[in-house]
C-alpha cells in the first residue's frame, strides 16, 4: 500500500470516509467502477460505444437525430469536471505549470492520433478491449509503449514532469 502522501494535497480530506478507507488507491478503484458500469449501461441501453472521440467527433460533423444525446454525452463531461473543480478541488492535483501553447499542442496532437488509431484510450482501453477487439489491444498496447518512451525519453534528457 502507498502513503498518504501519494495523494494530492488535501485529496484524503476530501474523499468521502469510506473512499478513503480503501487507502490510496480507493479514489482510482471507485472512479474505474464508475466508469466500468457507466460505459456497460451505455452499450446496453443505447447499442453504441462510449469512446469520447467519437462522441465528440459526431458533434463536429452533426448527422440527423445524432445531436440530443451527443451534447448531453459531452455536457455531463464538462458538468462533473466543472463540479469536482468547485466542489473538491483537491482531488484534481495541481494545475500543469506548462505554457498554453503546449497544452494546445498536445490536444491537437491527441486529436490526430485518435483519428489515426481510430478511436481513443477510453473507446479502445474501456470499451474496446471489454469487448475482445484485436483492433482495441493492438492500440492499447501502442498507446502504453508510446507514452512509456515518450516519458522515458523526456526524462533522460532532462524535461521536468
Amino acid at each position: 500500500m502507498l502513503p498518504s502522501s501519494s495523494l494530492p494535497p488535501g485529496a484524503a480530506d476530501a474523499a468521502p470516509s469510506w473512499l478513503a478507507a480503501l487507502g490510496p488507491f480507493g479514489p482510482a478503484l471507485a472512479g474505474g467502477v464508475l466508469i466500468g458500469l457507466s460505459t456497460s449501461l451505455f452499450l446496453l441501453l443505447t447499442g453504441r460505444i462510449a469512446g469520447i472521440s467519437g462522441v465528440l467527433g459526431g458533434l463536429l460533423n452533426p448527422r440527423a437525430g445524432d445531436m440530443g444525446w451527443r451534447a448531453a454525452f459531452v455536457g455531463g463531461l464538462v458538468l462533473a469536471g466543472a463540479g469536482a473543480a468547485l466542489f473538491a478541488p483537491a482531488a484534481l492535483g495541481a494545475p500543469l505549470a506548462r505554457a498554453p501553447i503546449f497544452i494546445v499542442l498536445a490536444g491537437l496532437l491527441v486529436g490526430f492520433g485518435t483519428r489515426l488509431g481510430n478511436g481513443c484510450t477510453s473507446g479502445h482501453g474501456v470499451c474496446g478491449i471489454s469487448r475482445g477487439s484485436p483492433r482495441s489491444l493492438a492500440s492499447v498496447l501502442t498507446f502504453m509503449a508510446t507514452g512509456i518512451l515518450t516519458a522515458t525519453l523526456l526524462r533522460l534528457i532532462g524535461v521536468p514532469a
